[in-house]
């Protein structure tokens, strides 16, 4: 990972093109992205099991869309014991977070206020009826994804829950099917791409158009999510994985390294961020990272995102820290430094921060209970995390009697003349002379 300090020739111009991620993101993708759209619009399900072919090699037949509800009883057995009880545990950790989150839905209009005679204001909230996740799959599988976006669906009391996942020759994962089992899926679909995007926007013969698409992908899913919004709904763009680590050096290098490559492993496209106020220390990470990549698995994808996007910014002070930070507006924040209360105040853009040096976000991504479904690309200066309420929608409510509706009538009036609609006073106007 590169070394740059504040003040110096390249510093800024990093932090440029970090926070100028957002606008770029995708943008060289939407051309092919619109096509493949477009094509599973007009073509349904002939165009997903030519895409499937195209572009992850498995041959699925109509029939083998939706996944048999015999396939995921059979992954019971798959699937070891202590693995199956750390789901378990994790889906009932989410399923607690998430309870708490839960708003009663009203339907009822409130009594009148004294000073409103005659009107009623109200608000009624209801769940979504129907909701497809986007489960990644290409390069690694992700059961807590399905946890992490189902179980929230199913607190809000969604009706049909969908789940869309890239097929696999050796099957889908028997985890991932498990996931979707523990947290009440009602659907799963072998289906994975741009393609699952269209299907779940449009709807097809076998897979039913939805409301709210939400979930991770790559760049392309991303990209997808992004031009199908208006046709239904989505979370948010969640693009590739992010973390910033603000340390002070008092946390462990190895620490410090085993959480940066912690999200660079996801994609080669990961930003993974060091922000110190030592150098010194900043080189003893670099030191580990290379000692502990040597021995990861997925050691290309990882020293790739480290080499194209990561840094190791040393700043004057953890007030510039801070500042950066906020400027880049991270996925994932960790602050690992002695009193990391004491910053949290002044911490105004991340999607999830991790508080001292023995939480990691690695906790966050699996058992911790909070959502591991976050704003990325800068989005965490005005997006939140994926929760109940993304699940919800609200209808106002509103009741006039005849009386009522008189004491506006000449305050409808002015605006309706100051506007230029006279259809609007009419409206009012025709109630005046009725009995």
């Amino acid at each position: 990972m590169k070394i740059l300090r504040a003040g110096e020739e390249g510093f800024d111009q990093y932090l440029s093109e970090v926070t100028g991620r957002l606008g770029r993101e995708g943008a060289d993708l939407e051309g092919e992205v619109r096509s493949i759209l477009e094509d599973v619009r007009q073509r349904g399900d002939r165009a997903l099991i030519h895409y499937t072919w195209l572009f992850d090699r498995v041959r699925v037949e109509l029939s083998g869309l939706q996944v048999k509800r015999g396939e995921v009883k059979e992954a019971y057995r798959r699937v070891p014991s202590d693995f199956l009880s750390t789901l378990e545990k994790a889906a009932r950790r989410i399923r607690n977070f998430h309870r708490r989150q839960r708003q009663k839905p009203a339907s009822r209009l409130p009594s009148p206020a004294r000073s409103e005679r005659g009107i009623r204001l109200g608000q009624m909230t209801q769940p979504l009826e129907k909701v497809g996740i986007y489960v990644p799959g290409g390069k690694a599988s992700y059961p807590s994804t399905v946890l992490m976006a189902a179980i929230p669906a199913r607190v809000a009391g969604v009706q049909q829950i969908f789940i869309t996942t890239p097929p696999r020759k050796e099957g889908i994962d028997p985890a991932v099917l498990i996931a979707a089992d523990m947290a009440g899926v009602d659907k799963i679909y072998q289906i994975g791409g741009v393609q699952a995007i269209a299907a779940l926007a449009y709807g097809t013969a076998s897979i039913p158009k939805v409301d709210k698409i939400v979930g991770p992908g790559n760049r392309y899913v991303a990209t997808a999510k992004r031009l199908v919004y208006g046709i239904v709904d989505i979370d948010m763009v969640a693009g590739p994985s992010e973390i910033v680590v603000i340390a002070d050096g008092k946390t462990p290098p190895a620490f410090v390294a085993a959480d940066l490559i912690s999200q660079a492993e996801h994609d080669e496209m990961a930003l993974a961020v060091l922000i110190t106020t030592s150098e010194t220390f900043g080189r003893e990470v670099s030191k580990e990272l290379d000692r502990q990549l040597a021995s990861l698995k997925r050691k290309k994808i990882a020293s790739l995102s480290l080499g194209r996007r990561g840094a190791i910014l040393v700043v004057k002070g953890l007030d510039q820290a801070l500042e950066v930070a906020n400027r880049i507006a991270p996925e994932h924040l960790e602050l690992g430094v002695m009193n990391p209360v004491r910053l949290l105040k002044r911490v105004k853009h991340a999607g999830a921060v991790f508080l001292g040096r023995y939480t990691p976000e690695a906790i966050g991504d699996y058992l911790a209970g909070p959502n591991h479904i976050l704003p990325t690309a800068g989005t965490a200066r005005f997006s939140s995390p994926l929760g109940v309420e993304d699940f919800l929608k609200k209808t106002n409510l509103i009741s006039f009697s005849l009386e009522a509706l008189r004491r506006f009538e000449k305050d409808v009036k002015r605006f309706a003349d100051h506007e230029g609609l006279e259809g609007h006073y009419r409206a009012v106007q025709i109630r005046m002379k009725k009995k």
